[in-house]
């Protein structure tokens, strides 16, 4: 696998920029603080590319709450498409029984790891579980998954930026931008 050393050579479109992405995140920020009002909340990020939306999303909450991070993998290496298989790579560090928890994910694709990481939740006896997702891809989506927040709404294209990867890079961008289809469909 090549490293690249200008990322934004790899980029093909900014489909949102960092001003939008904040924006939209304040709104959701603003919604979440309506609706729970009176309550403190769990975010339980879901590592390792919901981070940086977690961070943020966070600080436009204007109530008491909690965070935790689990990460879950379906992808192995440097691949674009879901195993499937998921695994817990890592689980709660405390227990959410009673509690009002969000999931905070960077993008809802096919749904099949989000739809195990609820039930597993579900299992744990929290007093409500919801969903905040910065992007939802439906066109990819195999299983039914009920989104309560959702920051963008974007089309079948694989992204990269502000959380989200290829192979472990493009995290770090601060926007979201659609990757070259070389980059990921080059031989090795």
């Amino acid at each position: 696998m090549r490293t690249p050393t200008d990322l934004m050579a790899d980029i093909g479109e900014v489909l949102l920029d960092e001003d939008r992405i904040q924006a939209r995140i304040r709104e959701l920020g603003a919604q979440i603080s309506a609706d729970y009002a009176g309550r403190r909340i769990t975010l339980v990020s879901v590592l390792k590319g919901s981070l940086p939306f977690m961070a943020d999303l966070m600080r436009s909450i204007t109530l008491p709450l909690r965070i935790d991070l689990m990460e879950v993998s379906s992808y192995g290496g440097a691949t674009t498409e879901s195993s499937g298989l998921v695994r817990i790579l890592k689980d709660l560090s405390t227990s959410i029984e009673g509690e009002e928890v969000l999931i905070c994910e960077d993008i809802i694709d096919t749904g099949l790891t989000l739809n195990y990481l609820i039930r597993y939740l579900k299992g744990k006896r929290p007093t409500s579980l919801r969903i905040c997702t910065l992007l939802d891809k439906p066109a990819r989506r195999l299983v039914e998954i009920p989104v309560d927040y959702t920051g963008f709404t974007i089309p079948d294209q694989f992204v990269v930026g502000y959380g989200l990867d290829y192979d472990e890079l493009y995290r770090n961008l601060r926007f979201v931008g659609v990757l070259k289809p070389e980059v990921y469909a080059a031989p090795e």
